[in-house]
């Protein structure tokens, strides 16, 4: 399975540090978005998300971020 990163995609370093990081790539071939959880240069685990869910996923992420904007 080839792996692609998204155009733009940044791997995003955990706040608790210790070499965490999340990272999100498009696998052209299944047609799926895999998060997955870095430590140490080591993928940890891993979640493979239809583009359904990760748009419901963006959705939420999204929604969230403009509560917690308006409560401030």
């Amino acid at each position: 399975m080839i792996a692609l990163p998204l155009p733009g995609a940044l791997s995003l370093p955990d706040v608790r540090g210790e070499h965490r990081a999340l990272q999100v790539t498009w696998h052209e071939r299944t047609g799926v978005f895999v998060v997955s959880v870095w430590r140490g240069g080591a993928c940890v685990a891993s979640a493979h998300l239809a583009p359904a869910a990760a748009a419901e996923l963006i959705g939420s992420l999204a929604d969230g971020l403009a509560q917690r904007a308006a409560r401030a």
